[in-house]
């Protein structure tokens, strides 16, 4: 029925029961007493009554969003209803509930029975905005599209600005079930969608797959709800999102609101219709209450705001901002300012939609009603993108006229910050430009972002969890200054702001939009010599480090520069970063450059140097060293809030704690690791992190719970084809290789080698071994030549010593004894007692294949309680080789240390001459070699990690096995021999 009026029904409580319209009681006991059962819902609030005598408004609404909810037989009574009721019925509190018209949550009580979890919004995820305002009307349009979205995989919500898009598709989105979340991601002012939808899903964008691929993967299996708002100036990129789930996700559903299609293949375009015009009315009724507590609808005033919802087309933008004025002006003044405005605008630019010159019409009579200092203070927040704080709008000075926007709906107030609705912000555009403004108020808004960013540099070195706290937010603003200074005649300003916000663009997969800004702003001066010009390349070399690590020009050029004009500090960065690049391809010159940036530096780029020290020496084993290194980097970066390098540190301590056998530190440090790089929310950081846990899982022998750490990077990786992240594909092999899989392992550690850097002999031990397990035996020496030929010319004691081993296994016995003796030691002197036991156990098959079974069980127990004191299982198929050996003893276990010493007493003849090439060791072979191509004593010691004194004893052995008194003659005799 229509309704001429809306009359005040006072204070009431609701009773919702069954299919039944709603009622009204004068108190929550006389609601009671008509209850005949549930399901049913009790509410109090205030009401109006309509001609007809039923009750409506916001607290009528809320009463039937939570009958709702209410299951068969329940009884549902809100907070309010509840305090009023006190203690005169049994009440269970079932905490606190958003209810599907999304505005504040609510407190929901049940009546008697037994309490049972609440089916609301909250059961699901969802990241759906809380609406300040209640959703008014519009049943039909929620009921089909809900029909829509059951039947097609992508709907578009078209219309023009200001027509209702967004709360009726987020009403939608509240109204529907997806148990595998309703995710909102809000367009306004994006320039990157996928990468918008990537963060707001928590999704690392791995960069070579892209934001949409690596989304696409995250829910390929997921039934979610995914709604896009505002997609119209997005175009392209909303599209690329859709169609990307719409080919890899069968249960992903995509909403969108634009005032165009995207126009992809699979869309349903749902045009919204205007408001019914006594929803529009009821609308305008309820947004004037906000700011005329006591406005209802008399038989005078009811004419008056039907004839403005007719006028407004029932566009609900327009009736809100209409509604706004009613609090300086009556709905008559209000219908009689719209007249002769939209009489004009009819005789406006053809080929527009008549809703949309309406919509014109509307917020040109708002604009106009504003007082000259408000319509001042709009049109020059036109400038801003992705919302502002007050302080850039102007500070206290414009914040009388800012509240006055808020009320009018001209500016959306949200959590300390403000924005403009796209419609209203190129609105504000256009008056800004007829004012002759857009310059200067760009100047300004360059000039604020420039000041924020050098005010908060200092932050960098104390607190950079602050500083991305207070720049994050900023970065549409941040981008759209660059752009505005960097095409100044005078770059000056752009250039600077550049440099200030460099580490914006070192997470997230930016690093190339990032280098592209700095890029620009050298090239703007490319002969400059000034000390922004060095900050400038320092940035460039920062953000390579995490876009293009090999490509050392940008700080080999700052490092020149800072160095030229004496900037101490911008050189210390440079240098860290030059030994950086050097990292993986050049050990010795990484450390020299690191030690040298320690000379210099402090803070964070003496931290890093550190770091790099310290990672140095753990790649090349030397474990003691490195430990007060990384614990000193650690310290300093956690203290700042570096945590990218932090995490690195952490997963650097974790394997050094691994390597030791020391589980429960590898596992606190490799869980830390996680945790300080998770809210960057950084693909190769957050990754590498979760590779070293997963590692830490697997040594453990819990294989299942190394596969859960990876699987959303292993859902990723399907999609995203060679990705690179440092350890990944060694941990994926372990992985594989302990559950049994051997070909799916031994493709992953085909994977793991890097040609050209010290990675190059990472994975080859590993390859190796599988290689034997497959019965590739010719394929498996191949493999591990090359690797002993790598890890003795990078110095890689650990990954050498598992090369050996993995030789041993394959040679005769004289020569197997050597080389697992041989990759004992090396572990024995460099700490690795997770590798000991590995040269325990090859040293356990060794004995029992040359008659030596008492001494191998004795070897085989020790070993094996040794694994259960520390937690680290052998592989399973290690484990049934050495049970195959059946070997058994009544000797009591030794401790880890006895029983080395216990195998290096027991070692046994060798079984070979005691003179000639064939009497020589394999590692005097080593030597010899080393030495005939003209190597000292002391690179010998380097390349095979041992003293001195040690290569000159295994010299003097070789000159008396081979009858020859100096290295001129070894020469000769192994150019011959080895030749």
């Amino acid at each position: 029925m229509t309704a001429t009026k809306l009359l005040p029904g006072g204070t009431v409580t609701i009773l919702c029961a069954g299919d039944a319209a709603p009622v009204v009681f004068a108190s929550p006991e006389a609601a009671l007493t008509a209850l005949t059962g549930g399901p049913a819902a009790l509410h109090t609030g205030d009401v109006l009554i309509r001609d007809d005598g039923t009750p409506t408004g916001p607290a009528v609404r809320r009463c039937e969003q939570l009958r709702a909810l209410a299951d068969e037989g329940r009884v549902l009574v809100s907070a309010r209803t509840a305090a009023a009721l006190g203690d005169a019925v049994e009440l269970h509190d079932l905490g606190v509930h958003r209810l599907p018209d999304l505005t504040a949550p609510e407190r929901v009580f049940q009546l008697g029975g037994t309490p049972e979890p609440l089916r609301s919004l909250d059961t699901v995820p969802n990241n759906l905005p809380v609406q300040l305002t209640g959703f008014v009307g519009r049943d039909a349009e929620v009921r089909d599209l809900r029909r829509q979205l059951a039947g097609t995989r992508l709907v578009t919500l078209a219309g023009p600005g200001g027509s209702g898009k967004t709360r009726l598709a987020a009403q939608v989105a509240a109204s529907t079930e997806w148990p595998g979340g309703v995710w909102w991601v809000e367009l306004d002012a994006v320039t990157e969608v996928a990468e918008r939808v990537a963060a707001t899903l928590g999704v690392p964008v791995e960069p070579q797959a892209g934001a949409a691929r690596s989304v696409a993967t995250e829910l390929r299996d997921r039934r979610v709800l995914l709604c896009l708002d505002n997609c119209e100036h997005v175009l392209d990129g909303a599209a690329e999102v859709a169609v990307e789930l719409l080919r890899s996700c069968p249960e992903v559903a995509v909403l969108t609101t634009s005032r165009e299609p995207l126009g992809v293949p699979g869309e349903t375009v749902w045009r919204v219709p205007p408001l019914a015009v006594e929803d529009a009315v009821a609308l305008f009724v309820e947004r004037a209450g906000a700011v005329r507590p006591l406005f209802t609808l008399d038989a005078s005033s009811a004419a008056a705001v039907r004839s403005i919802c007719t006028r407004l087309d029932g566009i609900p933008l327009a009736v809100e901002l209409a509604a706004a004025w009613l609090g300086t002006l009556t709905p008559h003044q209000i219908d009689t300012g719209l007249d002769d405005r939209f009489a004009l605008l009819t005789r406006g630019p053809r080929g527009v939609p008549a809703r949309q010159r309406t919509l014109e019409g509307s917020l040109a009579w708002s604009h106009d009603q504003l007082g000259s200092g408000d319509r001042v203070v709009f049109r020059r927040l036109a400038v801003f993108a992705g919302g502002f704080t007050l302080d850039a709008a102007g500070g206290p000075a414009v914040l009388p006229a800012l509240g006055r926007l808020v009320d009018k709906s001209l500016v959306l107030a949200e959590d300390g910050r403000y924005r403009l609705l796209e419609t209203l912000r190129e609105y504000a555009a256009a008056r800004l430009a007829e004012a002759g403004e857009t310059d200067a108020v760009r100047d300004r808004h360059l000039d604020h972002y420039l000041a924020l960013a050098e005010a908060a540099e200092p932050e960098l070195d104390r607190d950079k969890d602050a500083w991305r706290a207070r720049i994050e937010p900023e970065r549409d603003n941040l981008r759209a200054a660059l752009d505005w200074g960097l095409t100044r005649e005078d770059p000056d300003r752009g250039r600077r702001l550049a440099a200030a916000v460099a580490w914006l663009w070192n997470l997230r997969g930016r690093g190339h939009e990032g280098l592209a800004y700095l890029k620009r702003a050298v090239a703007r001066c490319p002969d400059d010599r000034t000390p922004l010009q060095a900050r400038l390349l320092t940035g460039m070399g920062l953000v390579a480090d995490t876009t293009a690590p090999f490509d050392l020009e940008a700080a080999r050029q700052g490092l020149a520069l800072a160095t030229e004009l004496g900037e101490a500090g911008l050189r210390a960065r440079c240098l860290t970063l030059t030994a950086l690049g050097h990292l993986y391809t050049d050990l010795d010159t990484a450390w020299d450059l690191a030690v040298e940036a320690g000379k210099e530096a402090d803070g964070f780029a003496r931290d890093s140097a550190l770091m790099l020290r310290g990672i140095i020496r753990t790649v090349r084993d030397r474990h003691a060293e490195a430990a007060p290194l990384l614990a000193e980097s650690a310290e300093g970066l956690l203290r700042r809030g570096d945590r990218g390098l932090a995490s690195t540190v952490l997963s650097v301590q974790s394997a050094s704690a691994l390597a030791a056998a020391d589980l429960p530190r590898a596992r606190e440090l490799a869980f830390r690791a996680v945790d300080v790089a998770a809210p960057l929310g950084d693909f190769h950081r957050v990754n590498t992190t979760l590779c070293r846990l997963a590692l830490v899982h697997c040594a453990a022998g819990d294989v299942d719970a190394g596969f859960r750490v990876l699987e959303p990077f292993l859902r990723l990786l399907e999609t995203a084809g060679d990705v690179f992240v440092p350890g990944m594909a060694g941990v994926l092999g372990e992985l594989h290789w302990r559950r049994g899989e051997f070909e799916e392992a031994l493709r992953w550690f085909e994977r793991e080698a890097v040609p050209g850097t010290y990675m190059a002999a990472q994975g080859l031990p590993e390859r190796g071994a599988v290689l034997r397990a497959l019965g590739r035996v010719d394929e498996a020496a191949e493999v591990l030549a090359t690797a002993v030929e790598l890890t003795r010319r990078w110095s890689l004691p650990s990954l050498l010593a598992d090369a050996l081993d993995q030789q041993g296994y394959l040679a005769e016995p004289a020569q197997a004894a050597e080389l697992h003796y041989e990759a004992l030691s090396l572990r024995v002197d460099h700490g690795l007692r997770l590798g000991v036991l590995a040269s325990l156990d090859a040293l356990t098959t060794q004995l029992a294949r040359t008659g030596r079974e008492a001494d191998a069980a004795r070897v085989w127990v020790s070993t094996s309680q040794a694994r259960a004191e520390l937690g680290v299982p052998r592989r399973p198929a290690a484990q049934a080789e050495l049970d195959a050996l059946g070997l058994a003893t009544s000797e009591p276990p030794m401790g880890l240390d006895d029983v080395v010493a216990f195998v290096r007493r027991t070692r046994g003849t060798r079984g070979r001459p005691s003179s000639g090439w064939d009497s020589l060791t394999p590692t005097e072979l080593e030597v010899v070699k080393l030495a005939a191509e003209g190597c000292t004593n002391p690179e010998i010691g380097t390349r095979l990690f041992m003293s001195r004194g040690t290569v000159k004893t295994h010299l003097a052995h070789v000159y008396a096995k081979l009858g020859i008194g100096n290295r001129t003659e070894l020469a000769t005799l192994a150019a011959a021999r080895l030749g």
